[in-house]
């Protein structure tokens, strides 16, 4: 039930766009990083809910009326300063985790605004295939493990597995959209960064000794597990679309 209405009230901010999507992508990132916080420090969340509200303040600001700001980006240093030199210890890794998790929203918003939805769409089409893909190879082939000590259940199947659902995804959205092939490598190569995001979160979650990054969510755990991939695949996306003229990819 509780991924049924996340499913629900994503795609739906999707479609509508605008403030809508706006809003969620400040909740989501703005709970994100409280999670981060807890996870390293443990109790005494009412700090963390501080920064968090300040990440809510300043993405809000860098997105408000659909514009974004770009000449202000660097204000998403400002919590993962201050968090960092809050903290006693892993003072780099709520930084990095921090900064990150504001530009990948950051990023999400950028695509919508700039891209269009079936840009969006095909972004976490991508995710998406890519978990339930990777999930059934890896139950049907087993085989090696990707990486153990971090992950113990994901196996290269899976793994490959994910990669080929991403494939087939960008093959269908060049049949409906202007996209040229380059997008099937593209997919492919997105998937991979959202595998990388679902390591990273899970390396920092083995790294502090917790299961789950909350449990706001019933039977889901918190925010940030379900979201580690789409943020992997929208920060490299950002990085392609910003450093990169990837010619093809153009709906």
């Amino acid at each position: 039930m509780s991924g049924a209405w996340m499913a629900a009230i994503g795609i739906g901010a999707i479609i509508i766009g605008g403030v809508w999507f706006q809003m969620l992508a400040v909740f989501v990132t703005a709970v994100m990083v409280w999670e981060c916080w807890i996870m390293i420090r443990g109790a005494s969340p009412t700090s963390g809910m501080l920064l968090a509200a300040a990440v809510a303040s300043i993405l809000s600001a860098q997105v408000f009326g659909g514009a974004l700001n770009y000449e202000f980006l660097g204000l998403f240093l400002v919590v993962p300063i201050i968090g960092a030199i809050i903290l006693e210890r892993e003072r780099l890794t709520f930084f990095v985790f921090a900064l990150a998790l504001q530009i990948a929203g950051y990023g999400l918003v950028h695509f919508r605004i700039d891209f269009g939805f079936t840009w969006l769409l095909w972004l976490v089409s991508i995710v998406v295939v890519t978990d339930i893909a990777g999930y059934f190879a890896g139950k049907s082939l087993g085989g090696p493990k990707f990486w153990p000590a971090i992950s113990p259940k994901k196996t290269w199947s899976g793994t490959i597995g994910g990669w080929i659902g991403a494939a087939i995804v960008g093959l269908i959205f060049t049949q409906f959209t202007n996209a040229g092939w380059t997008i099937i490598l593209l997919s492919v190569v997105i998937s991979f960064a959202g595998q990388m995001g679902d390591i990273a979160e899970s390396a920092l979650k083995r790294r502090q000794g917790v299961k789950d990054s909350s449990t706001l969510i019933p039977g889901h755990g918190g925010l940030f597990d379900r979201f580690d991939a789409l943020l992997g695949a929208a920060l490299f996306m950002l990085l392609v679309a910003t450093v990169f003229n990837v010619p093809g990819v153009a709906f």
